[in-house]
């Protein structure tokens, strides 16, 4: 139905992580946002596009704009709208999240100036570099980092072994990241396929008035037969459109993912060869 793409779950570091996810703060308040948006949905249903200036008669059976040919598509109408509501809410909430985990360097760039002062074994220059970036992939690298001047120090291990603390580190800093990048997708792509299931629902409801309102007796009711169409044809639009939105908006911000999850690998990478090869 969708076609949405999924980021790929890896485990992950932190010391500086967005932290850890609190699950049940997290239903809660996604519940309170879904339940704000059904109210804000219905009262805008009702009184905004169910206005009475938004028709010709008083029993709204003749819209005079196109406010008022919402308004008859429907009960489906408010839960499409709902739905709209709740991916847009959930669309900011994941941008400000993934855009931040981004960071302000580039995770290509930033490695390289990590790698440059490893190479010239300035462990706290490379971890002010973390600083600057200031996303997750820099707070993977940072956890790594920490362990990395750690194992310098460290006489009890060989080099293996200290290279595979370092890796388990970052691997432990980042199942604390990505979780967190995630989170809350599921609405996306949830939403993705289940609007249009909603138009398309609404859509049949719609076509079976108007066949009703064809099979009367003696001549078609004109208006009842308007009505189902306009419905139907409403409410495909709004399934659709709403589906749209969360198609791009899922592929969107799983590409982003991607490339953070590229750039923790690579900075994972960059610190067990720049310890193998300087401390050997």
């Amino acid at each position: 139905m969708a076609d949405v793409k999924t980021a790929a779950a890896k485990p992950s570091t932190t010391g500086h992580s967005v932290g850890k996810p609190k699950n049940s703060n997290n239903f809660w308040t996604n519940l309170l946002v879904v339940a704000a948006c059904i109210v804000v949905s219905v009262l805008i249903f009702n009184f905004v596009l169910g206005s009475a200036g938004n028709f010709h008669d008083a029993e709204k059976h003749k819209p005079a704009n196109f406010a008022g040919t919402m308004y008859s598509g429907g009960f489906v109408v408010p839960i499409i709208m709902a739905t709209l509501l709740t991916l847009i809410c959930f669309i900011v909430e994941r941008g400000l999240t993934i855009f931040k985990a981004k960071g302000r360097v580039p995770a290509g760039e930033f490695v390289r100036k990590v790698q440059y002062h490893l190479a010239n074994k300035n462990v706290d220059a490379a971890l002010a570099e973390c600083d600057k970036q200031s996303g997750s992939v820099g707070n993977v690298m940072r956890s790594g980092l920490v362990k990395y001047r750690e194992m310098i120090n460290n006489t009890d291990l060989d080099t293996d072994q200290k290279v595979l603390s370092i890796q388990k580190e970052i691997e432990e800093a980042t199942a604390l990241e990505l979780p967190m990048l995630e989170k809350n997708l599921v609405f996306l792509s949830t939403i993705a396929s289940a609007a249009t299931l909603l138009g398309l629902f609404g859509t049949v409801r719609g076509m079976i008035a108007s066949f009703s309102a064809m099979a009367t007796a003696g001549a078609p009711d004109a208006a009842s037969l308007a009505a189902g169409i306009s419905e139907a044809l409403i409410n495909t639009m709004l399934g659709i459109g709403t589906s749209f939105i969360a198609i791009i908006a899922y592929n969107f911000y799983t590409t982003i993912i991607d490339g953070v999850t590229f750039g923790i690998d690579e900075s994972g990478f960059t610190l067990t060869q720049s310890f193998a090869a300087n401390y050997k």
